[in-house]
């Protein structure tokens, strides 16, 4: 099979699909490798790093979509790249369909095959290809969220671990999975005064017993989550549910009622995020103010640090590209039913029951 990797192009997003590692591992499987010149420059792989490993460096997106099989890259097709696809092919990377109807359309009407990594599952139905970058999104969470406490930034001028006779900042993350978990680490961490809401008292009560009474934690019921919120000089949206759009458990009366120049970081954006004010940043342009409370809303934070989100995704992603060239997608998938999990459309059909709930389309199961 033929794998191409083209450069990304998602505003500030240096992250590549395969390294010079991955590609010389799908070269031994006996794959022709295409890697578009600079896809990998900016987190330290240069071109002569993938010709050494065996892959063909070319010189621009239209050759590797043109000539691939099978698409690896990190993050959605860009409106650019629309054009650049053709039927059959298998397009492996995030996708985050159900907040985007344009893409979702062209999806359907190019005839990809579209495996999205945030709904790839392991044999215990966790999101090994998400996690990673969950994590990574977690522990910035807090970071980015004491920039923008800072007055120049709109903020309340909060500093989050406060300062002897003045109390810490106060912050909320809503949601006990990778990114919460992560979130809670280094806001703890930076002092502040931390509240953990999550609706799964499981997940709670384990990080109640390894933080030991250090951090507050509610089960997620309205009133308890409005009155942590209202209180909260930072929020951070930690929720996801694979495959579908964010539940909005922030309303902009609930906005309202916070303290004008709280902040939110709403991690799970790609999702539609959880605040009913939030809407798509980028890290050129990353905060905006509605209803009084700053709003952080960028959909590829791991890009921040390019260089280790992309050690730690395609650590996860390459078994499965590597399943994806050398069986093809229906053997694949059949052998896999984790993988199968992340097929979202094929030939033209909504084949992932929570996207097509969401958009309002049929959900077909895949047929080869």
């Amino acid at each position: 099979m033929i794998v191409g990797c083209p450069r990304e192009t998602k505003n500030h997003e240096y992250r590549v699909g395969l390294t010079p590692g991955g590609a010389h591992a799908l070269a031994l499987a006996g794959h022709a490798v295409l890697v578009e010149r600079d896809a990998g420059r900016r987190v330290g792989f240069d071109d002569a790093a993938y010709l050494q490993a065996g892959a063909q460096v070319v010189d621009g997106p239209a050759e590797v979509y043109g000539r691939s099989d099978l698409v690896v890259k990190v993050k959605e097709l860009q409106p650019p790249e629309y054009a650049l696809t053709r039927p059959g092919q298998i397009l492996y990377c995030y996708q985050h369909l159900a907040p985007d109807p344009d893409l979702l359309r062209h999806m359907l009407d190019s005839g990809l095959s579209c495996v999205a990594y945030e709904t790839v599952a392991d044999a215990r139905g966790e999101l090994p290809l998400l996690a990673p970058m969950s994590r990574i999104a977690g522990r910035l969470a807090p970071q980015m969220g004491a920039w923008a406490l800072q007055m120049a930034n709109g903020g309340s001028g909060v500093l989050l671990g406060g300062v002897p006779g003045v109390p810490p900042a106060r912050v909320v993350v809503i949601g006990a999975g990778n990114v919460g978990a992560e979130a809670v680490r280094v806001a703890v961490g930076m002092g502040a005064e931390v509240t953990l809401v999550d609706r799964g008292l499981e997940k709670i009560e384990r990080l109640d017993a390894l933080y030991r009474g250090r951090v507050k934690t509610l089960v997620a019921e309205p009133l308890a989550l409005a009155g942590a919120v209202a209180d909260a000089d930072l929020v951070v949206g930690a929720v996801l549910i694979p495959g579908k759009l964010s539940p909005k458990l922030v309303s902009r009366d609930l906005l309202r009622r916070m303290r004008p120049g709280s902040v939110i970081v709403d991690v799970g954006i790609d999702q539609g995020g959880i605040s009913e004010a939030s809407r798509p940043t980028s890290h050129s342009d990353p905060l905006f103010v509605d209803e009084g409370i700053v709003h952080y809303c960028v959909p590829n934070m791991p890009s921040a640090v390019a260089r280790t989100a992309t050690l730690a995704l395609t650590q996860a992603t390459l078994p499965h590209a590597l399943a994806l060239a050398g069986r093809g997608l229906a053997g694949a998938l059949a052998r896999d039913p984790g993988l199968a999990m992340g097929l979202q459309v094929h030939a033209g059909e909504v084949t992932h029951a929570g996207l097509a709930e969401d958009a309002g389309m049929p959900f077909r199961p895949p047929r080869f």
